[in-house]
């Protein structure tokens, strides 16, 4: 990802643009075509000399013509013909963003793997589900990760639809109208560089389109983000049903020897914070003056590359805290068994609405077995059968049936098969 955005690169794809657009303008006969193969054959680029030669001329693109022209001798005089600086830095922006978003995918569909493995493994390993931080009814561990392979599938389509919007070039001119360049040649290079050529521009690309691919990175980001505090809500201390993974060298606190941290998940959620405040820079870079100034482009030279690097190594990090993540079911069972079975109080209540019982009186009988649980030793199944409304219309054994975790698990199957993980 690193190398995408060096500058080898970046003088590579130009060097290639331009190359194409001579190879393009020859082949409708508007300069020598022997000029077009002496320009690939010949032209060579220097990043040293470029840089050397961009502090007196305080212009990249300049720089660049200057260095390679060159190396190429009198055909170089073809070489620009026609285009403005942001053809050349917009095209090739489309290409690194094509790139970059190349890893990120796969980065994408390395992690789902990593979480698909892990639910399989853990699809029916009981735990308790929690809303508001309290304990609500049972779930599986197998089906939250189940969840987060369906979140980052989203991850998957979404950048997949905005690369098709980002994967865009213009060789337009300075304003956009083709004045001095034919628009099939623009197509020519496109389509050579795997891009669609723009249908209209100004000067640039427009900066919509960055937005949004910057957004969804920010959007993946936040994925990232809510899976790694779903961890480290779950390693806490008193809760510490899954703990990442902690080396046999590796050290927690510089205090307290005692101490395995979090640090991973915590690293990662800082780092989201970064990508969505890149995420706001992008959305100020739509509005430009009239047919183009030049505020988004510094902002731009740190935002793209920063976002792409950064996600990379997100999606990687939190691959590997799913790979190796410590997971505890016994801990699991015994937060199960904290609350003596309050999680069934809904199969009760229903059960008692469909033997006839009206829903506020059902409601307030669960409710009255549920706080004597609350305050009590007995469990609540126990407490559900000495309360007489409920005793009326549900037999013990019933009682017992419906406080059993089989309740609560059987379309977990259904669901796996639902997401592809069958």
């Amino acid at each position: 990802m690193r190398a995408i955005w060096s500058d080898e690169r970046k003088f590579q794809i130009w060097l290639e643009i331009e190359t194409l657009a001579c190879e393009a303008m020859a082949e409708l006969g508007q300069i020598p075509k022997e000029d077009a193969a002496e320009i690939r054959k010949r032209a060579r680029f220097s990043v040293p000399e470029i840089l050397e030669i961009e502090k007196r001329t305080n212009h990249d693109v300049i720089a660049f013509l200057e260095n390679v022209a060159a190396s190429v001798g009198p055909a170089a005089r073809w070489i620009h013909q026609g285009l403005t600086s942001s053809d050349i830095l917009d095209t090739t922006l489309a290409v690194q963003l094509m790139e970059s978003a190349g890893i990120i995918l796969d980065d994408l569909q390395q992690l789902r793997d990593a979480i698909a493995t892990q639910a399989r493994r853990f699809k029916m390993t009981p735990m308790i589900g929690r809303s508001h931080g309290i304990h609500a009814e049972p779930i599986t561990f197998g089906l939250k990760l189940a969840l987060m392979f369906d979140e980052f599938g989203r991850a998957q389509e979404r950048l997949t639809q905005t690369l098709e919007r980002v994967r865009v070039g213009k060789l337009s001119g300075a304003v956009g109208t083709h004045a001095h360049l034919d628009p099939a040649i623009e197509k020519k290079v496109c389509e050579k560089l795997g891009l669609k050529a723009e249908k209209i521009s100004t000067q640039i690309v427009q900066r919509d389109r960055h937005a949004e691919f910057v957004a969804t990175l920010a959007l993946i980001a936040s994925s990232i983000d809510r899976w790694a505090t779903e961890f480290r809500h779950l390693q806490r201390t008193e809760v510490l049903e899954v703990e990442e993974f902690f080396g046999e060298e590796q050290k927690g606190s510089s205090s307290m020897p005692h101490k395995r941290n979090p640090i991973t998940g915590e690293r990662l959620s800082g780092l989201a914070r970064v990508i969505r405040g890149n995420a706001v820079a992008a959305f100020e870079n739509v509005a430009l003056w009239h047919e183009r100034d030049i505020s988004h482009s510094s902002a731009e030279r740190i935002i793209l590359p920063d976002s792409c690097i950064l996600l990379d190594y997100m999606l990687v990090k939190l691959r590997d805290l799913v790979k190796d993540l410590q997971v505890y079911p016994e801990r699991m069972q015994k937060n199960l068994e904290i609350t003596k079975g309050l999680y069934c109080s809904q199969s009760i209540l229903l059960a008692l609405t469909r033997a006839g019982v009206e829903r506020k009186g059902a409601y307030e009988a669960v409710q009255r077995a549920a706080m004597k649980t609350w305050k009590g030793e007995a469990t609540f199944a126990e407490n559900a059968k000495k309360e007489p409304e409920i005793a009326a219309h549900l037999s013990a054994a019933e009682i017992d049936g419906l406080c059993s975790l089989d309740v609560h698990f059987k379309h977990v199957d259904a669901t796996f098969r639902a997401l592809g993980l069958g």
